[in-house]
């Protein structure tokens, strides 16, 4: 069986092959081209944002899993309307404002475990290739200018539409809309180039000294990346239309080669039943989540667990949900930690192992079908640990299973989440005081022990009693 996606410019769920052409095996496939729109850094991002930009960790993980090469990019929108006016309000130059935020953002990756990006370039690094792409579709007779600024003619493409599947009679052709955010409903010709504003940065060009439209530039950092077609470009369902289906008019009109292949886009995530955004107030960003207590290992588990294409209601009962989850992974990973008899690696565990492979693959295959590989991977703990109570399990078996978990941590991202903190964690002191409290429970000191295990838990130490003694594990 091969990866499949559901491919938006199909409408259908489709085998993904690496440049367009199907190979006998993997091996085969030139590297994978993968493409993110990335944040616009005029603020922290919410976790709205992060829905997505989980799923493209999601996917770029599994994809690597099952033996493609990656090469990821991710931009990021450091010239817009959003952060020309949050710069101004700040009354700080536009560079040092979108740095910081970008700064901010990258921390917020890593708080996370998203996997970084092979590249990483911002908007404002492509402004001459931006004006390349122009120059192209001018010579094409597809642009004009107005009040200063240049404008794509959408009626002069015939393929406008195709991705959002939207009707001629929906498309409102000459009339235009110079700002980077607009209602989806309102389909117009779109600015490739601004005029230069009072207050705002600004650059040289044939077509007058400006700025660039919002569209062009993804397509110009694209085609500085990558040269040619890519293979997988994503984003969250809200880009359709306008910004992805204005990206596939440009680059085409302007290289007449097909832009993408593969259209994969992320559901809304919702708060009470409403899309999550600033303007609406109904978001929450990861840093006061994290301030308020929540892990980001269960967030970041909330995140994965959802399906990509279900619109998803975020609440902080979901985070504790996934609290209860992780808590079943580590105790189970604790348990797997206090097996000391030895043995052979028994042919149980293999083949139990081996099941287990096969279907977290034939599910995530199946356009990265979450729901399904989770459920396999519960099942798979559920039958090692009954192993386990017939102790028909050894060391041996216990270093496979880890080595197992490993392995679809490459794609979960979850199972053996580092904190940062992790390397402050005294062993010596965590034993030294379980063992102190064993001793007070001896002299049937029940106070001290008490005491003692509140201390350990003060630390983020949690305690569990066994008929092999105390263990112990840090809070999810």
């Amino acid at each position: 069986m091969t990866v499949k996606i559901y491919n938006t410019l199909t409408r259908k769920v489709d085998p993904i092959y690496p440049g367009g052409v199907e190979k006998k095996s993997i091996d085969e496939y030139p590297p994978l081209t993968l493409y993110s729109c990335g944040p616009t850094v005029y603020d922290f991002a919410h976790i709205g944002n992060f829905r997505t930009f989980v799923f493209n960790d999601l996917l770029k993980r599994y994809l690597i899993f099952r033996g493609f090469k990656v090469i990821h990019a991710m931009n990021i929108t450091d010239i817009d309307d959003k952060t020309i006016a949050a710069s101004n309000n700040e009354g700080i130059p536009l560079k040092d404002y979108t740095e910081k935020f970008t700064a901010i953002f990258m921390e917020d990756l890593e708080t996370l475990n998203i996997t970084k990006a092979d590249e990483m370039p911002k908007a404002t690094e492509s402004i001459d290739s931006m004006i390349d792409i122009i120059k192209l579709l001018d010579e094409q007779g597809l642009i004009y200018k107005k009040d200063g600024s240049v404008y794509f003619s959408i009626n002069k493409f015939p393929n406008y539409g195709k991705l959002s599947q939207l009707e001629k009679r929906e498309t409102i052709s000459g009339a235009r809309y110079d700002a980077d955010e607009y209602d989806k409903d309102d389909v117009r010709d779109f600015a490739l180039w601004k005029e230069a504003k009072e207050n705002e940065p600004s650059w040289d060009s044939p077509y007058g000294k400006g700025r660039p439209g919002w569209h062009i530039e993804c397509s110009a950092m694209i085609r500085d990346i990558f040269k040619t077609t890519i293979d997988i470009h994503t984003g969250g369902v809200d880009l359709v239309f306008p910004h992805h289906e204005n990206e596939i008019a440009q680059s085409e009109a302007a290289y007449n080669e097909p832009f993408v292949r593969y259209w994969v886009h992320a559901e809304h995530l919702l708060v009470n039943g409403t899309k999550m955004s600033k303007s609406k107030g109904n978001f929450y960003t990861l840093r006061s989540l994290i301030a308020d207590g929540y892990s980001p290992r269960s967030i970041r588990y909330l995140l994965v667990s959802a399906p990509y294409r279900k619109q998803f209601n975020f609440s902080v009962e979901g985070i504790k949900q996934s609290d209860s989850a992780l808590n079943r992974i580590d105790n189970f990973l604790v348990r797997l930690g206090d097996i000391k008899h030895t043995g052979e690696l028994s042919t149980a565990v293999k083949e139990l192992t081996q099941k287990f492979i096969d279907n977290f693959t034939n599910s995530l295959d199946d356009d990265l079908n979450i729901s399904n590989a989770l459920a396999d991977f519960f099942e798979y703990i559920h039958s090692v640990n009954s192993l386990i109570d017939q102790n028909n399990f050894n060391e041996l078996d216990s270093q496979f299973v880890f080595k197992t978990l490993h392995k679809i941590d490459e794609v979960f991202g979850f199972i053996f989440f580092k904190k940062d903190d992790e390397n402050d964690i005294d062993k010596e002191k965590i034993d030294q005081l379980i063992q102190d409290r064993a001793t007070a429970k001896q002299n049937k000191d029940f106070e001290s022990a008490d005491k003692i295990r509140k201390t350990l838990d003060s630390m983020g130490i949690i305690l569990e009693d066994t008929k092999d003694g105390t263990r112990w594990k840090r809070k999810t």
